[in-house]
């Protein structure tokens, strides 16, 4: 079940969502909703790379190594 929410928008926000919304014959709701989806799937990609980062056991490994380990 979907759950209703009011954000507030500046004005070029909005604009650019309406002209978005009108282009692609969407919902302004469902671009925004499409919009933080993306978002969230690309955090999470970004925390993990975070952590690994912090991960001072994690190997790291040159772009060179990561080629030759694949064979590639």
């Amino acid at each position: 079940m979907a759950t209703p929410i009011s954000i507030r928008l500046p004005e070029a926000i909005e604009s650019e969502l309406e002209d978005t919304s009108k282009r692609l014959k969407r919902s302004k709701s469902f671009i925004i909703k499409s919009a933080l989806e993306q978002y969230f799937a690309e955090y999470v990609d970004y925390q993990i790379a975070l952590d690994r980062l912090g991960d001072k056991d994690d190997e790291i490994l040159s772009a060179a190594d990561f080629r030759e380990s694949y064979g590639i």
